[in-house]
Order: structure tokens, then sequence, then C-alpha cells
């Protein structure tokens, strides 16, 4: 098994982590569950549950599932250096869609992180809906999985990465005799 610990994708590189993932046991109680000290990216719940508390650490995180809305943290987003999103399994897509939403909708700037069950086949599309950092799956190579980063050169539709379509980063030049065309330009 290759050995990944403490190291995630940032960018396009490898880098150390010194984050924290809370992540409860089933039927702890969000209100009660102790945050350890550190750096620490705690589930949305206990966050909800915990916010006096927690928000007057300076290294607070928090993570959403894949069934949590992005807007329950409208107007707190400031507050945190990196906001994960969690994959339970590779074929759920509802992370795609709260990473956009984070971007796009919510303006949030800072780390967009992937967690859970991440691959190398989803890196490049998570990063066209805004994931900034990656977490991929313990038993993976992490080297491997930063491939997954360019695995396109191009793309067609616009995104969170590049707002603009291809027809419109592609630059015409238009000649003389294309004017002369009655047709040209429908």
């Amino acid at each position: 098994m290759p050995d990944q610990t403490n190291r995630i994708i940032k960018g396009r590189e490898i880098v150390a982590d010194d984050w924290t993932v809370l992540r409860p046991a089933e039927g702890e109680d969000a209100a009660t569950i102790a945050v350890p000290d550190g750096k620490v990216i705690v589930p949305l719940a206990t966050w909800q549950a915990q916010k006096d508390t927690l928000s007057t650490r300076p290294a607070i995180g928090v993570w959403l599932a894949s069934s949590e809305r992005p807007e329950e943290l409208k107007g707190e987003l400031d507050k945190f250096a990196v906001v994960a999103v969690d994959f339970p399994k590779f074929t759920d897509g509802r992370g795609y869609s709260i990473a956009y939403n984070l971007r796009m909708r919510l303006a949030y700037t800072g780390e967009l992180r992937a967690i859970g069950d991440v691959l190398r086949d989803q890196l490049f599309q998570m990063k066209r809906c805004g994931f900034d950092a990656y977490a991929t799956r313990p038993d993976r190579s992490i080297e491997d999985a930063l491939k997954g980063l360019t695995v396109f050169s191009e793309t067609y539709q616009a995104s969170v990465d590049d707002q603009r379509p291809l027809f419109r980063r592609h630059a015409r030049v238009a000649t003389a005799a294309e004017h002369k065309d009655v047709g040209a330009g429908i």
C-alpha cells in the first residue's frame, strides 16, 4: 500500500497536510463531540452545534457531506481557510455541484478540498468545478493521481476554472476573402 500519510495534492503539487479531518463515529452527538486542538476540519453538523466555541479558534475548517447544501454556510465562509466536500463513493457526483455553488454562487475563495473516495479519474473534472486541493484515497498512489489533472489539454465548455467556452477563447483572424462572401459570418 502506498504511503501518503499527511500528503495531499494542492494546485498541481503534492504537499504536506497539517489538517485533520474529524469524522465522528456512528451515533456521536455533534454538540458534544470533542474537537482536537490544531487545524481541524469538522463536519457541518459539528460546526453548527459548536459554532460559538469553534469560531474563536484560528484554524478551523468545515466539511460537507454530499447530501448537505453549501448555502448552510452562507455568510460564514470567510471564517474557514478550508472547506472540504466529501465524496462517499466514486459514483456519487453531488460534490461537484456543491463545489460549483461554493465558488460561483457563494464566492468562496479559500481552499476547496475534495475528501473521501477521491481517485485519479475525477481530479480533472473536480478542478473544473472549483476544487484546488485533493485528499486522494490512501490505498492509491498520490503520484499517479497527480497525473489526473493533466488528462486533457483543452476544454470546450466554460466552467469555474475558465469561464469562457472554447469558441470565445479561439481568436479567428478573418481574411479579406471571407468578408466578400455574402454568407460569411452566418
